[in-house]
């Protein structure tokens, strides 16, 4: 359990054999040699599966994939120097969306810094205000006194990461040369004192912090509005089942329409929820409806969609605004008459349980506007999927279309930035395939894209990848991944040989520059960069080949399913089409 060649194992040991009582499962390890201490340690940990990997940034993301798929902390080591720097891009995403990450960073001692010693840059408070917590520990040591402040700090540190709200903590480590396991004696006395009982008291439990106020004031107020509308946004419950049960309980106990983005749990749980709305932007797209369908009061779940023809309505119209979720953040992106309810949803179930079960009787009022709401459902998503389902040629809003159909029960699958998640929003139908999405929406960069998606499918149910050509070359030594991967990943890409998002923007009429600097085609041959990675590759010909290759997934490796598409024609489309559709709806 402790390792007492010498002082540096000794700490080292007494730190991993804590993380381990604590709960850590993973620790991912990126090469160097300052680490040395902590490397032997993890990797001779027989409870804690170490990964090596290569390239931080790639590493990084891998730990925020797995740790967003566990709900638990994910431990990352580098060795001093520009190595800490690479997770930053990882760093940041963590924070924004609130997923728990232990940064260890090896250090020089202090004698070393400033005095031009190699490998040596200022790592105190790397990372600026993005970690929940960080510090620097001091120089290892056999002083017991000193042996129980770094047990205290560990389980400080493992505790902050997730509490209040999930994110990062940065512990910065110094060590003193030896590096290696070379014997030092001195390290004897410390047998007899560091038994199992040094880390009996370890506490296990989770202190939940949740919020403990009466919500029956709320649910009657909600209940006089005539026109409410409950909105699901982006969010990754760890319990996706019990997140959409409670959303449907307070839909039906109000009568409210559920306005579910594609990148919520709801849409792939739609047999629980008879007044889901998919298709709100196109209908907000037909000005006459949008007036008429204007709120008095919403109440939002998780995070805005990313749909921005829903965040300009909501702007105009400036209804009353209830946000649920239990952190400490502000979330109200539209400045609007809002109240932050410190709450989550399935703490907000509980009271309406209670509620039903009090002898209140309240008589049931009309559901005029959530059936005007579930009229123009029906009329669009006919419409969509009529002319998605009449569609031969490949295009990239029917990939989203199709997937939501057609993917095995269960299936996680990441979503890329850019026009993947919007594709997304616009076009998964809603399903009973309690299909699991992720995605990195708290910075929504594209970078980290395929390392993120090994790492929410390793040791996992066979997942998919649906991303871009340029996301998944901006990450492209993710594949440096592949011996370690357990599991089996599906990327399909679209390859439409550059940044098909930017020909939505008003810069795609000014070319040039827009070519050669907004879209930046790379001109990859995907097929040749598969083999280069030991990768299986297909290039998609047709949506028939397409749903063949899916209906079955494989258990373990990597492919890629490549859908060569057309950007022009696909944005032309996009533009034509969902105006066109959107003025069909009448009411």
């Amino acid at each position: 359990m402790i390792d007492f060649r010498n002082i540096n194992t000794v700490w080292a040991s007494v730190l991993v054999e804590t993380l381990a009582r604590l709960g850590l499962k993973t620790a991912i390890l990126c090469p160097g040699s300052r680490s040395t201490p902590l490397t032997i340690a993890f990797a001779q940990h027989s409870s804690i599966e170490t990964i090596p990997i290569l390239d931080e940034r790639s590493a990084a993301f891998f730990a925020l994939g797995i740790a967003k798929k566990s709900g638990l902390p994910t431990v990352l080591v580098c060795t001093s120097g520009t190595a800490g720097a690479n997770f930053y891009p990882a760093i940041i995403e963590a924070k924004e969306s609130r997923v728990p990450l232990l940064i260890l960073t090896a250090d020089r001692p202090p004698e070393l810094r400033d005095c031009h010693a190699g490998q040596t840059i200022d790592q105190v408070k790397l990372y600026g205000n993005y970690p929940n917590f960080q510090t620097e520990l001091t120089v290892p040591s056999l002083d017991l006194g000193l042996l129980r402040y770094l047990r205290q700090t560990l389980i400080y540190a493992w505790e902050r990461s997730q509490f209040p709200i999930g994110g990062v903590v940065h512990l910065n480590i110094p060590f003193r040369d030896p590096l290696y396991p070379v014997y030092q004696p001195e390290t004897e006395a410390l047998k007899t004192l560091l038994t199992d009982d040094f880390f009996g008291k370890i506490n296990l439990s989770k202190t939940l912090m949740l919020s403990d106020f009466d919500i029956s004031n709320y649910l009657k107020l909600w209940y006089n509005y005539s026109q409410g509308i409950i909105i699901c946004g982006v969010d990754q419950p760890q319990n996706p089942l019990a997140y959409c049960q409670a959303i449907a309980q307070l839909a039906k106990h109000l009568n409210y329409p559920v306005l579910a983005e594609g990148l919520s749990p709801v849409r792939n749980y739609s047999n629980l929820n008879p007044y889901l709305i998919s298709t709100y932007d196109l209908i907000l797209r037909n000005s006459t409806l949008a007036e008429k369908l204007a709120p008095e009061v919403v109440i939002q779940v998780g995070d805005l969609p990313t749909s921005k023809t829903l965040r300009n309505w909501l702007e105009k119209q400036q209804p009353d605004y209830f946000i649920l979720d239990p952190s400490y953040q502000n979330l109200d992106g539209l400045h609007g008459k809002t109240t932050h309810l410190r709450i989550s949803i399935e703490q907000l179930s509980k009271g309406i349980t209670q509620a039903n079960n009090s002898e209140e009787i309240i008589v049931k009022k009309s559901k005029v506007y959530s059936n005007f709401w579930d009229e123009l459902e029906a009329q669009s998503r006919n419409t969509i999927d009529e002319k998605l389902n009449l569609t031969t040629s490949l295009i990239e809003p029917k990939v989203a279309w199709l997937l939501s159909q057609i993917l095995p029960q269960n299936t996680p699958i990441f979503i890329a930035n850019s026009m993947p998640v919007r594709d997304v929003e616009f076009f998964w139908c809603p399903n009973h395939l309690n299909i699991q999405p992720f995605f990195n929406r708290g910075a929504n960069g594209i970078d980290g894209t395929l390392s993120t998606a090994l790492g929410i499918a390793h040791h996992q149910q066979s997942s998919i990848l649906l991303t871009g050509d340029l996301a998944l070359l901006h990450d492209t030594n993710g594949f440096l991944i592949r011996d370690k991967f357990i599991g089996h990943l599906t990327i399909v890409l679209i390859n439409n040989n550059g940044g098909g998002i930017f020909e939505m923007l008003p810069i795609s009429q000014f070319n040039p520059p827009f070519e050669e600097y907004f879209t930046t085609p790379q001109n990859i041959n995907f097929a040749q960069l598969a083999a280069t990675y030991n990768i299986n590759y297909e290039q998609i010909q047709s949506w028939e080949q397409l749903q063949q290759r899916l209906n079955f997934l494989p258990k373990t490796g990597i492919r890629i399913l490549e859908i060569p598409t057309n950007r022009k024609t696909d944005s032309q489309w996009r533009q034509q089409y969902l105006r066109e559709l959107a003025d069909r709806l009448t009411f």
